[in-house]
């Protein structure tokens, strides 16, 4: 029985066992009210998180304090997604203390991994985008850069994905009914957000011209803070997450004339600004939450902004010195006309000056080269929602194509082109020029990406305004994706390149000297098999199916898109499958296919993707003949905690994109930081990649993008290519046969009618490409020693792609900032 908590003295800081199961206890009794005897397993991760959090919060205080005697310049970091992961082992592991904690744990029976494994997964993320913010505001701490994120508490996060039958369904996300240690409420910081209304304009006494927005109603954002420890370090960030509730939540006059429903409408209507992340936007409804959405919590980060300048200043003078802002995609991009109201309307400021700060503040993050991703939101909803915001956007627009025509007299077509409004169709206002037009910087997030920025998305303003467009190659941070995930691959790491390179990856190259050691080499491929064990046995458990640990494991994570190719995967899958089955003696190293990913709610031939890989499962798995030869899984509801097992047991990472569509990708980085070869196309940060890991490290296939292009202006027909690849034919018959389909011959027939017909993102163009380096995938995976002197290489060589150095490189060429040290008090911490 564990004994009752000390009454003496309780500094909470500690970080020996002693102290540490000390404060365990206390936790479990004064914060949970629970007992060791009667404890469940969410009472000891809450009483483990409240101890680890005690010391979060002395390094988040004491960062708070040296900020505010400091008056640094600060990065406020705007994002629509914040994709945390679980926070429990990341602070431990960041300070330092993961041995003395699990010997507490140890101490009163508890195992330190299965606390770890009983968190909740904050579903405050899609993928990719909130994934890059949560390593950003890792890396800014890590890196001592003061900075605040600012985005959404979400009651439900993104779905939790059940599959029925193969089937995709959202189950909802409800992360927060176990509670939620980590954030502290802040009901204190508190704005008002409005929407709807009339615009006045009425004269003063002094004869202005003054603007009066009187919304319709209004709705209260709420602060949650969330503190983000750097690592080997005291800086822990500031990530403020907005909830939305009504300015009165019960209406005791309805209540009492009996309209229930009514007394706590306004409550109700108020709190779904903030209840689900991204809203399904196909209906007129769900656009219109979506923009609610973006300005509520943009509206309210900019207020506290200058909430926090008049601590130290009366007005919003200097605030482009104290604040630069950065908007993660077109999401927050609203935020350009929202301190243009909030300077003009509000502090009194000429138009001009405004501007000029408003300029001077924001910087940009492009994210995509899709068109339906560059938001645009109709005029007509901008008018009811935002009506002060669309006036001043106009004004903008007004101004700015003035400046154009001067510049390019007679150039109508590039006035359409760069204007706010697309008038094309119904009139609609473009966020991403928006952001664009009112950013001192905007940057791509790869090399190809911003090169497609300038030649392309944003061509005419790169032409206008030389110099604003830049790049900054993303990048994904070590601490989670290597050292957490990965444990026994970072000590072997350490073993030969020493202590330090978790803040400085460049040390990895000195792996390069043991790549050919054939001792190191067989304890470099126990870490792998160790960590293929660990995802076989989560395999079995979460799917039923049994696959080999020592057979390739083939993965493709990401979200489901048809630009991203999961379908041309399947196609090779089926490919093998039927080369296997006409000749069982045929070459092929035994083989493990897993895909994991969501489809949008909304996404049909998404979803329809997800079905088909699920039944290429059924028809491999339960053939015998493929037993020992391939296996193949669709992995449900991939997230970052799920992530963390797929990552360091991958041998082959699918990056197989049509060229010129992904801007980036980070599951590349992680994949390739723990070892497994790469298999991809000339797409986003693969282009990097293969250049820093070696041409002979990167399985490369496909079209370039120049090959891309030359194919669509030469009017590329999918029947060339089928008609000289009986083998392809034979694939595509498999899909629309009714051994694969359950007898429904109909049911995967869009998917090849698509490939047959148009083929837009040019599979069939790839087909044989992929197939070919697919088998020289399974060639070198056979040579054991080559294959694990190309794994070692690969991780020593990622060291570029750290999200350290994307921040250092942020600091450096867009903000302008430099690193605050902050220390630690001597004194101990009252209790």
């Amino acid at each position: 029985m564990a004994s009752s908590p000390s009454t003496g003295t309780d500094v909470r800081t500690g970080l020996d066992a002693d102290a540490l199961r000390r404060d365990i206890l206390q936790s479990l009794y004064f914060c949970t009210a629970r007992f060791p005897e009667v404890a469940t397993k969410n009472d000891w991760y809450l009483a483990v998180a409240y101890a680890v959090r005690d010391r979060l919060l002395q390094r988040w205080l004491a960062t708070a304090q040296t900020y505010y005697g400091h008056q640094s310049r600060t990065v406020c970091y705007l994002s629509a997604e914040f994709l945390l992961g679980p926070h429990l082992g990341n602070a431990v592991l960041n300070m330092g203390f993961e041995p003395a904690l699990r010997e507490a744990l140890g101490s009163l029976g508890k195992d330190y991994d299965e606390i770890c494994a009983a968190e909740e997964e904050p579903g405050l993320g899609n993928g990719g985008l909130g994934r890059l913010a949560a390593c950003f505001m890792e890396s800014l701490a890590t890196l001592d850069i003061p900075a605040i994120g600012y985005g959404i508490r979400y009651e439900f996060g993104i779905f939790d994905q059940e599959l029925h039958d193969g089937v995709q369904v959202e189950i909802t996300d409800a992360w927060l009914r176990l509670g939620n240690p980590w954030e502290i409420a802040r009901p204190e910081i508190a704005f008002d957000i409005g929407f709807g209304g009339t615009v006045e304009h009425v004269v003063g006494t002094n004869g202005e011209l003054n603007v009066v927005w009187k919304p319709e109603r209004f709705v209260r954002a709420i602060a949650y803070d969330t503190p983000i420890i750097g690592h080997d370090t005291h800086t822990a960030s500031l990530l403020r997450l907005w909830k939305a509730e009504g300015l009165s939540n019960f209406d005791f006059q309805s209540f009492n004339a009996g309209d229930y429903v009514g007394a706590v409408m306004e409550r109700v209507v108020s709190e779904n600004v903030t209840k689900v992340l991204y809203p399904n936007d196909e209906t007129a409804e769900g656009k219109r939450l979506r923009l609610q959405q973006q300005y509520f919590f943009v509206s309210a980060s900019l207020k506290d902004m200058l909430r926090l300048q008049r601590q130290k200043s009366p007005d919003a003078e200097g605030f482009e010195r104290k604040f630069v802002v950065q908007l993660n995609d077109t999401h927050p991009s609203i935020g350009v006309a929202e301190l243009m109201r909030l300077l003009v309307d509000e502090q009194d400021w000429g138009w001009d000056r405004a501007w000029k700060v408003t300029k001077s503040t924001f910087a940009y993050t492009n994210h995509t080269l899709l068109p339906e991703a560059l938001e645009k939101w109709p005029v007509a909803l901008f008018q009811s929602l935002l009506p002060r915001h669309l006036e001043i956007i106009y004004e903008l627009n007004r101004r700015f194509l003035d400046e154009v025509r001067e510049s390019h007299p007679g150039d109508d077509d590039l006035l359409r082109r760069v204007s706010l409004i697309d008038e094309a169709g119904t009139r609609a206002v473009r966020m991403a020029h928006l952001a664009t037009l009112g950013s001192f910087s905007v940057n791509g997030v790869a090399a190809l990406h911003s090169d497609l920025l300038a030649k392309h998305v944003l061509a005419d303003f790169h032409r206008l305004r030389p110099g604003l467009l830049r790049n900054v190659t993303n990048g994904v941070t070590p601490r989670r994706f290597l050292a957490l995930c990965n444990p026994g691959l970072a000590a072997l790491l350490t073993e030969v390149v020493g202590e330090g390179w978790l803040k400085d990856m460049s040390r990895l190259k000195g792996l390069e000297a043991v790549a050919t050691d054939k001792e190191f080499q067989k304890r470099w491929r126990a870490v792998k098999l160790d960590r293929k064990e660990r995802l076989a046995r989560v395999v079995l458990e979460c799917t039923g199916v049994d696959v080999d640990p020592a057979a390739m494991m083939d993965v493709q994570v990401k979200r489901i898109h048809e630009y991203k190719r999961q379908h041309l995967n399947l196609l090779h899958v089926l490919w093998l499958y039927l080369r296997l089955k006409n000749d069982l003696s045929a070459d092929a190293s035994p083989r493990t296919v897993l895909l994991a990913g969501k489809a949008a709610p909304g996404y049909r031939a998404a979803k329809l993707i997800i079905r088909l890989a699920s039944c290429v499962a059924d028809l491999v798995n339960r053939d015998p003949a493929m037993k020992g030869r391939l296996r193949v899984v669709f992995f449900p509801n991939f997230n970052v905690k799920n992530g963390m097992f797929i990552y360091p047991a991958a041998d082959l990472s699918e990056q197989i994109s049509t060229a010129g569509k992904e801007a980036s990708g980070t599951g590349n980085m992680k994949l390739a930081m723990n070892g497994a070869l790469t298999m991809g196309t000339l797409d986003g940060a693969n282009v990097e990649i293969r250049d820093h890991v070696g041409e002979e490290n990167f399985f490369l296939f496909g079209h370039d993008v120049d090959g891309i292009a030359k194919l669509r202006s030469s009017g590329w027909s999918p029947n060339q290519v089928l008609e000289q690849d009986p083998e392809l034919r034979a694939v595509l018959e498999l899909i629309t046969s009714r051994a694969l389909s359950h007898h429904d011959p109909e049911l995967f027939r869009p998917i090849v009618s698509e490939l047959v017909e148009r083929d837009q993102y040019f599979l069939l163009a790839d087909f044989r490409s992929y197939v070919e380096a697919q088998s020289e995938a399974g060639r070198i995976y056979d040579r054991t020693e080559e294959w694990t002197r190309r794994s070692i290489l690969s991780t020593a060589r990622m060291g570029f792609f750290s999200s350290d150095r994307s921040i250092a490189d942020y600091a450096r060429t867009v903000w302008q900032v430099e690193p605050v040290r902050v220390a630690l008090p001597n004194a101990a911490i009252a209790p």
